[in-house]
Formats: C-alpha cells, sequence, structure tokens
C-alpha cells in the first residue's frame, strides 16, 4: 500500500502574516520539496517573516519518487516505482536526509561484487574488473574480457594516444565515446550505461551536460584512461568502479547491512538508499513543512506586473487567487512553458525545445528457491544493438538488503525512454508478458511471480541534447525578476541534483524578498 501524504494543510497561524513576503512554490517533486525546506529553515534561521505556499497538481507529494510496501510470501517487499537510491558521490540529498534526522536509515548498497553485467549476443557478460566507469584500467582483466574484439581493445587503447579535443564546444556522448574509445565502446559500454541513466539517446545527449568528468579527464590529462589511473593513484581511498569487486566499507550492521553512519565515508558505495525506501525522505520533508500545502490543485493561470508590490499573480483551477512576491517554478518544462506563454513568450518557446521521453519500470517478487542460479551482481544492461523490448533489469534485493524477505527475489524490468517508447503502449497485462518473456531469455527466470507491479513516468525524463547547458543559461536569463526555474530538466536528473536546486532556488527566492530594496505591501 501506498504511504499517505498530507493532502492540505493552511498555512499557520502567526500575527502579521498577511503582511509578509509570500513565495509560491510550483510543484511538490523532491525539488518543491526541498525549496519549501529551505526558505522554511533560512527564515526562521534569520528571524525574517515569510511565508510559502506549495501548489501540486497531484492528489499525492513526491513526484516520480514513490515507495511501496508489499506483504507477500513471507514477509514485506520494499517497492520503488521511481529511483530506488541516490549517487553517494553527490552529497546534496545524504546532507537533506541527515539533517531531517534520518541519516540512521541511509544504507550503502550490499556487501557483494557489484558486477555489472552487459548482454551480448544473447547472454550477459561481466564488465572487467577494474573498468571506471566506461574507462579499462586494468590490463589483464581487459584483455581477457570476451565483451570486445581484439581490434576493439586495440582501439580503445588507442585513447593513450589521441590527442586532446582543444576547443570547449559540446559535442554529443556519441561523438565523444567514438573519438576517444571508438565505436565498440560506445555500442557495448556508453550506450547502454551512459545513456541508460538518462533514457537518452547517445547520439543527441551532451557530453558537457551529462558527463562532464569525461572532458575534464581529456583536458587535464590528455585521454580518459591516463584520467582514471591518475584519479586513482591520487587517493588512498578506492573509488567505486562499475565492476568494483571489493565489499562496501563505510560501517556493518548486525544484520550484515551496510549501513551509513553519521560520519562514514562514501568513497565505497556508488549508490545509498534508505531502509524503508527513498519516499522516506518526502515523507520526512512533509512533516516538517509548516507553510501551505495544497495538492490535488493546478495553477491555470500566472500573471506579472512588475510595478505591483507582489508582481505575481496565480489562478488555480478551484478558482483561488494568490499574490505572490517570488515564485519557484519546479514542474516540468513543457507545463512550466504552458504556463508562462502569455507573460514570457520568448521564455515559454525556450522551454518548450527542452525535449521529454516516457519511461516505466515493472517490479516482479519470486520465491527464491523457483529462480535457480542468479548473475553475481546487480543486474544487466541492454545494448541497443540486443534487439530486446527491454533496457535493463536491476536485482533489486540483491542491490539492497531489506527489498524482500529472505529467501525472495526481487526483480525491476526498465523500458521505454529512448530506446523501447513502443513498450508504453501496452496495457499492463502486455506489458508484464513482456517483461517476463525477457526475463526468461536473459535469465532464465521462468517461475510464477508472487506479485508484479508496473510503474508509469508519461513524458517525465528529459533529455540534454547538445547545448543544453547554453539552453538553461539562456532561460536563466529570460527569466523575470522573482522567478526560478529548478528540477530534472535544468542541471541534473538525479535526487541529489534536485534536492542542490531546489534549496538553490529557495534561497534565492529569500534573498530576493527580504532585501532592503524589495518592498512589498
Amino acid at each position: 500500500m501506498t504511504r499517505p501524504h498530507l493532502s492540505q494543510r493552511p498555512a499557520p497561524a502567526v500575527a502579521n502574516l498577511a503582511e509578509a513576503p509570500h513565495i509560491v512554490i510550483i510543484g511538490g517533486g523532491i525539488t518543491g520539496l526541498s525549496a519549501a525546506y529551505t526558505l522554511q529553515q533560512a527564515a526562521q534561521a534569520v528571524g525574517a517573516p515569510m511565508r510559502y505556499t506549495l501548489i501540486e497538481r497531484a492528489a499525492r507529494l513526491g513526484g516520480k519518487i514513490l515507495t511501496e510496501c508489499i506483504s507477500a510470501g513471507s514477509g514485506t517487499f520494499v517497492v520503488e516505482g521511481g529511483p530506488d537510491s541516490f549517487v553517494a558521490q553527490k552529497p546534496w540529498a545524504i546532507e537533506l536526509v541527515r539533517e531531517l534526522g534520518l541519516g540512521h536509515e541511509l544504507m550503502a548498497s550490499n556487501q557483494m561484487p557489484r558486477t555489472t553485467y552487459v548482454l551480448h549476443r544473447g547472454r550477459p557478460l561481466p564488465l572487467p574488473e577494474g573498468t571506471m566507469l566506461i574507462v579499462p584500467t586494468k590490463l589483464v582483466p581487459f584483455a581477457r574480457s570476451p565483451l570486445f574484439s581484439p581490434l576493439g581493445k586495440l582501439r580503445m587503447a588507442l585513447d593513450l594516444l589521441i590527442p586532446p579535443r582543444r576547443d570547449a564546444a559540446d559535442e554529443t556522448l556519441a561523438a565523444f565515446i567514438r573519438r576517444r574509445l571508438g565505436r565498440e565502446a560506445l555500442d557495448r559500454l556508453a550506450e547502454p550505461l551512459m545513456a541508460g541513466i538518462h533514457s537518452a539517446e547517445c547520439e543527441r545527449q551532451s557530453v558537457l551536460a551529462t558527463f562532464p568528468r569525461f572532458r575534464e579527464l581529456e583536458a587535464q590529462h590528455g585521454g580518459l584512461i591516463r584520467g582514471m589511473l591518475a584519479a586513482r593513484r591520487r587517493t588512498t581511498d578506492h573509488r567505486p568502479t562499475i565492476n568494483d569487486r571489493r565489499p562496501t566499507a563505510v560501517g556493518e550492521g548486525g544484520d550484515g547491512s551496510s549501513v551509513v553512519g553519521r560520519h562514514s565515508s562514501f568513497a565505497h558505495a556508488p549508490f545509498v538508499t534508505l531502509r524503508g525506501g527513498v519516499q522516506a525522505l518526502v515523507d520526512a520533508l512533509v512533516l516538517r513543512l509548516e507553510g501551505a500545502i495544497l495538492t490535488g490543485r493546478g495553477v491555470t493561470a500566472l500573471a506579472y506586473d512588475p510595478a505591483a508590490s507582489r508582481p505575481y499573480r496565480l489562478c488555480l483551477d478551484d478558482g483561488t487567487l494568490l499574490e505572490a512576491n517570488a515564485v519557484v517554478l519546479t514542474a516540468p518544462a513543457y507545463a512550466a512553458a504552458d504556463l508562462l506563454a502569455p507573460l514570457a513568450p520568448a521564455l515559454a518557446a525556450a522551454l518548450r525545445t527542452i525535449r521529454y521521453v516516457s519511461t516505466g519500470t515493472i517490479t516482479l517478487a519470486y520465491r527464491r528457491a523457483d529462480v535457480g542460479s542468479l548473475l553475481d551482481g546487480y543486474g544487466v544492461v541492454i545494448p541497443r544493438a540486443e534487439g530486446r523490448q527491454v533496457n535493463a533489469v536491476t536485482l533489486s534485493s540483491l542491490k539492497f538488503r531489506h527489498r524482500a524477505p529472505e529467501d525472495h527475489l526481487l526483480v525491476r524490468v526498465f523500458v521505454g525512454g529512448s530506446r523501447t517508447p513502443e513498450a508504453l503502449a501496452l496495457d499492463d497485462t502486455a506489458l508484464l508478458a513482456l517483461a517476463r518473456e525477457e526475463l526468461r531469455a536473459i535469465l532464465g527466470i521462468d517461475a510464477e511471480p508472487l506479485f508484479a507491479r508496473v510503474y508509469r513516468w508519461q513524458d517525465a525524463n528529459p533529455q540534454y541534447d547538445v547545448g543544453h547547458l547554453e539552453r538553461v543559461a539562456a532561460l536563466d536569463a529570460l527569466c523575470p525578476e522573482g522567478l526560478y526555474l529548478a528540477g530534472s530538466a535544468y542541471r541534473g536528473v538525479g535526487i541529489p541534483d534536485c534536492v542542490r536546486q531546489g534549496r538553490e532556488a529557495g534561497e534565492r527566492a529569500l534573498a530576493l524578498v527580504t532585501s532592503r530594496e524589495h518592498t512589498w505591501g
């Protein structure tokens, strides 16, 4: 059953609250919630009078973060409908979790080989040990790997000799990988791994907006292999690799799970989650918020008058009118464009240049005894060239503990995006049948699942095409004073990046409305 959320909460009774600056946050995903929390905490810290209203069109808060706890078999399964974790090397989500008092709930991925498999000619093959991101850093495992042809291996090694690009212009991920490592590295590594993270087309995907570290390594060290080797030498902590066979070393719980302590290092943990699911972060934020929260309510019109004491006027779909000194807009770019078209047509037109794709996941639960032998790792990614109807498979309960009862298995299948958009045209019954057929072909799982859940995210994944950073800079320049854009469409799609954007937007909005130069009625 999905955890409940507060559906509507009035603003607290505070003296002269109506005269205080008012900030409206449109969108109740993790970005909007982070903005509201930051506004509240920062205003309280400096004693600034301020009130805010958060508006979410859906009936629930959290956006794509959705956790279900399902009783089946011998216990409870923790099923993630959206993201199941966040990248540990980006600190903003972990810092927020700890600030909310949930640090004891943080868990790193399981202490097991973190092998990633790639489907090649119908067989899951492990990436060579020592592969960092997509770059080989150990000669012997790479030379012995059947994943690449002898010519493909030679071409990847030429990265040591190819001179670096000297200009700072953007390029596609595909162009960059072909230039540095060759076609096989693109088809068998970068396309399923790197483009798959963004559900993107690597032939259109901006390398500067999605993997800027690649270009940084090229500029600083002359190539990717030299750069990764230098990074390995610079630190005594072993950086996580895609196929790091060392156990997670951030503290061990009494049940054998990897538990993140208050002062733990995350050098060994590529992914971190919360014991009860990622939605625990959303729930904790909602409980801490003291402003007005309106769900099941949409903004139908947004007007701007710079001469007014409260420049922004919002009309809700129930007829409610709100006036605001500033607006933090975290809705998808296309929804923001519709709202902004009357007051800022150039801004709306620029927002519409950000493409979106739809994605879906199918989660299936099994008795462990029914599925036979499994991969010694977290899952398998599937290159486009394999012609499969799914994009990747994650063994969720092997990746994180507490996702399934003992002697059970939780599997998640990914579809849609730029790779298999036609899959989302299927109804749930047909989509489940497709997932089961693919699991049978790829992993040999032929058992009847205990249960299955299908989650669809329509037009939910923004695409960072070449030139994305310039587009975002242009969007910022087109925003009227007091309007702040934040969310996955702009400066990062993951939970940590959305938290950071929300918090920064909240801080900027508060600084504006409390500045001496800004007045209100």
